[in-house]
């Protein structure tokens, strides 16, 4: 029986599944945390991680994978050299000091265009073409691009999900004229489809873990895409809310619309369209103040049918994306009162609010109407958090079907090369 692995890389750390054929059944679920938050931008951790991930996967399954797909963080980018080896720090997905270039892509870009954020990956391309080791690059490319690379070994891949925010367009399936113009001189990736085969397993890394010889590697996407693909939205009006470290909205519409003032972006899947946006609200700020016991405890202790007199905008510094997109946008978390189950009621209530405000923009932007959210990611475990956002959102609020983006990763591999196999 042909298996499926799905890699996931987010920023607190890294999980895999592995499903069958058959059943789409999870044969296998392993994970590997980061220490610490700065381990995230570290490549030669990733490495390690990605390793680690896979020898822990039973023996006896490991030879039976087909496939191999992994996803990683929209925008999180590096530049390596001819062999493939980093030249530079990476910059994480929130990371908006190409803001300091913005001006100079509005002069270049169509207007409102995706590419028009600090985080965009096309923005930070610009600002590492400023730095001294841009010299020695080769390559730009994506978190999930590079951990492709490191176990097939083909330098230079990437797919349309990772490169919409580099500029490439989704419709026509190429790199515009606008963008070619900038006559960057180093590789941009060549674009595939989600899921698209590109080439078997290195024979040294198939030989190390005990791995197919055969088994493919194919084409990824992102993190929040692929959580989308795990939790069971088929139709138009569904959405899927991912409350991770971050907040990420998507709406599957047959409408696309990218508005870069709001931070809206629309990703091509199959003949509709993924529609959304992500906030730096989220778990990450829960965690700042709580701990997972202290959030489970206190939770119980709220009761959901009452609003929180509480407005706060919660962040862990400056800077939103969407549903307002201003990288000077100051956090908000006062006043802060002594009881620590109100304080943590005014933060749901107010992520919730943050969500909703999402999906009221989404549809204004004239995207499908709100039908049913599933929720991806930790936060879709806390049942006092879900009623809040189902009072806010006025539509049935559930959890997805599996809620962990390595699932729907591992799908993207088992789809991709059965589809290709018929």
């Amino acid at each position: 029986m042909n298996l499926y692995l799905g890699i996931d890389f987010g920023t607190s750390g890294a999980r895999g599944v592995v499903i069958d054929e058959e059943t789409h059944c999870i044969q296998a679920d392993v994970r590997y945390p980061f220490q610490d938050s700065s381990a995230a931008v570290t490549p030669k951790i990733w490495q390690q991680t990605l390793f680690v991930l896979v020898e822990q996967i039973p023996e006896e399954l490991r030879r039976k994978i087909r496939a191999i797909a992994i996803n990683g963080t929209s925008s999180t980018v590096l530049l390596v050299d001819a062999t493939g080896n980093p030249v530079d720090a990476p910059l994480l997905y929130n990371d908006a000091r190409g803001s300091l270039l913005i001006e100079h892509l509005r002069s270049i870009a169509p207007p409102n265009h995706t590419v028009l954020s600090a985080t965009s990956s096309l923005a930070k391309l610009l600002w590492m073409r400023q730095s001294t080791s841009f010299s020695e690059a080769r390559y730009f490319l994506h978190q999930a691009d590079w951990l492709g690379f490191l176990i097939h070994g083909q330098l230079g891949i990437s797919d349309y999900h990772n490169a919409l925010k580099l500029g490439y367009d989704v419709e026509e399936l190429k790199y515009p004229e606008w963008l070619e113009k900038l006559q960057i001189p180093i590789q941009l990736p060549k674009v595939l489809t989600p899921g698209t085969p590109i080439a078997e397993l290195r024979p040294e890394i198939a030989d190390k873990f005990g791995l197919r010889r055969d088994c493919l590697v194919c084409a990824g996407t992102t993190d929040s895409i692929a959580a989308f693909l795990a939790s069971g939205a088929k139709l138009p009006g569904e959405a899927v809310t991912s409350l991770g470290s971050t907040l990420v909205l998507k709406l599957l519409s047959r409408t696309r619309v990218e508005d870069a003032r709001y931070g809206i972006y629309s990703h091509r899947l199959g003949d509709l369209w993924l529609t959304g946006g992500a906030s730096n609200t989220g778990g990450a700020v829960l965690k700042q103040f709580f701990t997972k016991a202290e959030l489970e405890s206190l939770s119980s202790e709220i009761d959901a049918s009452i609003a929180s007199e509480l407005d706060y905008y919660p962040l862990l510094k400056v800077g939103d994306r969407f549903p307002i997109n201003d990288p000077n946008l100051a956090p908000r978390l006062e006043p802060r009162p002594n009881n620590p189950v109100e304080f943590l009621h005014g933060l749901l209530e107010s992520i919730a609010r943050i969500e909703a405000q999402g999906y009221e923009l989404l549809q204004q932007m004239g995207v499908d109407k709100l039908s049913r959210v599933y929720t991806a990611g930790g936060g879709a475990a806390n049942n006092t958090w879900t009623a809040i956002r189902a009072r806010y959102l006025q539509v049935t609020v559930v959890a997805s079907v599996y809620t962990e983006a390595a699932y729907g990763t591992a799908l993207l591999a088992m789809e991709g090369v059965t589809k290709v196999i018929v």
